[in-house]
């Protein structure tokens, strides 16, 4: 059983993200913006992250790029219904900032599972 926190400013998403992850076995906290998903990574040890890009309080990108420097081992998965930041978009911007994989929503299910049971076995 794992620890994954997912951050998402979206609580529906969030509820059945949780539930999915549950039902698969795992241990999920939730968040409802970035700095909460933060401390909440922080406050005990954690597997995976599963964080959206924007929300208030601390965009997902700069959260990607502290959580990484403090622990590079920690895997994280970015996902965002698409944007572009000067020309650039966002899951590209997830990926250089340090998330180890990205996902477009909305989320296919079996994707998103494949992709969490991917990387926690990668350890």
């Amino acid at each position: 059983m794992a620890r994954i926190v997912v951050i998402d400013d979206n609580e529906a998403i969030c509820d059945i993200l949780s539930k999915v992850l549950k039902r698969a076995g795992h241990d999920v906290a939730v968040a409802n913006d970035g700095l909460v998903g933060e401390q909440t990574v922080r406050a005990e040890p954690t597997d995976l992250v599963v964080t959206d890009l924007i929300m208030p309080n601390r965009e997902g990108l700069e959260m990607i790029q502290a959580l990484k420097a403090e622990n590079p081992a920690l895997k994280i998965i970015a996902m965002s219904g698409g944007g572009r930041v000067r020309n650039l978009d966002l899951l590209q911007l997830a990926k250089r900032c340090g998330a180890d994989r990205v996902l477009e929503k909305p989320l296919d299910r079996a994707a998103f599972i494949g992709a969490v049971e991917e990387l926690l076995a990668a350890g």
